[in-house]
């Protein structure tokens, strides 16, 4: 089906990640997940929308742990050729002071109507290109800052010219993080849709300005000021030219001697906005030039469904996969129909951990999952740092066995250190708490974690957790969430309904960005607290009980959580084309 051209509302969205099928390692965590669910959620909905990315013949990275659980990364090569589209069509970029060459592959998304979405893989591993130009696009998140703000450019430089070339000429260009940041400057070296033209005068006058702003909307998905990809001026003119930048920073957009990609791309938007609503008062505070909005994030509930959840749905709410929205109804499901779906899922799950890992859990075991990037400030280790506390748990409340997984970023020792102490901590607790960490965590990986676990914990440091979404995949399958009140939870979470906290809610603190406050020992010890005298119990004394907790989370968590709802909101508010879904 071709992809409308000047349907109203029609919308470019760019993602240096865009997660579209487990085979294709073309994303590294959260970020390109969330940029897939978009894409299918549009798909579903009927939005006129392309997506561009790029390839990355690499991936991200295999990973496995050696026997000291020290991470070890492996290329996580695979063949485009065999799961996309090559395209003719090839556009030229100058980076480095050299003319490269973009290439593109295609692959389509269809939704649930037949509407299908175009997601463009940018690619510069071409012959006539110099060598160091071909590997731009071989691996995600790798290199020097060189190297990086070269694969910005190539998304934000060659992805527009490329839409260009290939006919599509949409009403607002989405970046979605400042990984896209440079887009509105390809905009400009177009010249598409400028008062004048952008080829008959050297500088680009207000009314240009002002018209690359009318098409252009930014969202961030960092909440703390040192995760914005900043390059030194030497960096932005060695990639990008002298004259770029000094453009750049004649505008206004170099602080300090550094591009802020963050404020390039709210700079050049007309709509700015976080991905959760404390998340959005974060960057509020962060950005005041701005005005920030909210859009919390969700997931697409059709992929990350699991079947035995698929089959309750479908018995309830048959048209649940053309309106989320009527998993609402699910409230009122009988508690063991909800315990059904979810053993079935949980033995799904174990089953792939005997397989990975050759470790037999017992399915009556409650189950913890902690799976998320391995970084500091997600404390993923923070239900290990007193043993002595689940030794008790255990000996008061029943037995419980832990499932982790999760990649550190080969470049981050802390985050890496973090997986190895999640190794050393399990034989520590070996005999009394199974823990078993999976390795190579991806999508499939992820899709039984979140639907076969009893309880879904998340220990981040406010405010650095800007949402987080695999919690919201876990409540979509009847997974309740024990998790620090920060980035979608303080919306999500109703005690003892949809999950528990932990902690009170930082609130103005964390608005403010005083982490002064953070206190891990305190947070553990709330931790273990919960799951002593509340949560542990209720799973073994009242099944009914904690099944209907996890009813309360598909009903009011998975009701509302998804990308469906969340491309609606932008559709409203951002794109300006509410009419085209209503007519799709």
């Amino acid at each position: 089906m071709p992809t409308d051209r000047r349907r109203g509302g029609s919308v470019a969205y760019f993602s240096m990640e865009i997660a579209v099928d487990a085979g294709m390692p073309t994303y590294s965590g959260g970020l390109g997940v969330l940029a897939g669910d978009h894409v299918r959620a549009a798909a579903d909905l009927g939005l006129s929308l392309v997506a561009v990315t790029l390839v990355y013949h690499d991936g991200f990275f295999h990973q496995s742990l050696a026997a000291d659980g020290t991470q070890v990364e492996s290329p996580a090569r695979w063949s485009p050729a065999e799961r996309l589209e090559p395209l003719d069509t090839q556009v030229t970029v100058g980076i480095g002071g050299r003319p490269v060459t973009v290439g593109a592959w295609r692959h389509r998304v269809t939704g649930v109507r037949g509407h299908q979405v175009e997601v463009f893989f940018l690619d510069t591993r071409l012959p006539e290109n110099h060598h160091d130009d071909r590997a731009i696009t071989d691996r995600l998140y790798a290199g020097d800052q060189v190297l990086r703000l070269s694969q910005e450019a190539v998304l934000g430089l060659g992805g527009t010219a490329l839409l260009a070339a290939l006919g599509h000429e949409p009403a607002t260009f989405h970046m979605n993080e400042g990984h896209a940041a440079l887009v509105p400057l390809g905009l400009l070296a177009l010249g598409a849709g400028l008062a004048g033209g952008a080829h008959e005068r050297p500088r680009p006058g207000a009314a240009d300005l002002e018209a690359v702003r009318g098409r252009c909307v930014f969202t961030t998905h960092t909440p703390v000021p040192a995760g914005h990809d900043r390059f030194p001026r030497e960096v932005c003119d060695e990639v990008l030219g002298p004259a770029q930048t000094g453009e750049l920073e004649r505008l206004g957009c170099l602080e300090r001697g550094q591009l802020n990609m963050t404020n390039l791309g709210m700079f050049f938007s007309r709509f700015v906005n976080g991905v959760a609503q404390r998340h959005a008062a974060v960057s509020q505070a962060m950005f005041p030039a701005y005005t920030v909005r909210s859009v919390t994030n969700g997931v697409h509930v059709g992929t990350w469904a699991a079947p035995s959840s698929e089959r309750l749905f479908d018995r309830h709410v048959p048209l649940w996969r053309e309106d989320n929205a009527l998993l609402r109804y699910l409230s009122t499901v009988p508690p063991d129909e909800i315990r059904a779906a979810h053993g079935e899922a949980k033995r799904a799950l174990l089953d792939e951990v005997g397989r990975r890992a050759g470790r037999a859990l017992d399915p009556e075991v409650f189950t913890i999952g902690v799976a998320r990037r391995a970084a500091a400030y997600k404390r993923n280790d923070l239900i290990l740092s007193d043993p002595g506390a689940l030794r008790r748990i255990v000996a008061g409340a029943g037995p419980v066995q832990i499932l982790y997984s999760g990649k550190a970023h080969p470049q981050d020792k802390a985050g890496k250190d973090m997986v190895a102490r999640v190794t050393a901590a399990s034989r520590a607790l070996e005999g009394t708490v199974p823990v078993v960490y999976l390795a190579d965590y991806d999508m499939a990986l992820g899709a039984l974690l979140c639907a076969g676990v009893d309880l879904w914990l998340n220990t981040p440091v406010a405010p650095h957790e800007a949402s987080g979404t695999s919690g919201m995949k876990a409540a979509l399958n009847g997974v309740p969430s024990l998790s620090v009140l920060d980035g979608w939870w303080v919306e999500g979470h109703i005690e003892g309904v949809t999950g528990w906290a932990i902690g009170d809610d930082p609130g103005a603190r964390a608005v403010a960005g005083d982490l002064d406050g953070a206190d891990d020992a305190a947070d553990a010890a709330e931790m273990y607290r919960v799951l002593r005298e509340v949560v542990v119990p209720l799973y073994y004394r009242d099944p009914d009980g904690y099944a209907a907790v996890g009813r309360g989370a598909i009903a009011l968590n998975g009701s509302f959580f998804s990308t469906q709802r969340m491309v609606t909101e932008y559709a409203e508010v951002a794109y300006g084309a509410l009419p085209s879904l209503r007519t799709a």
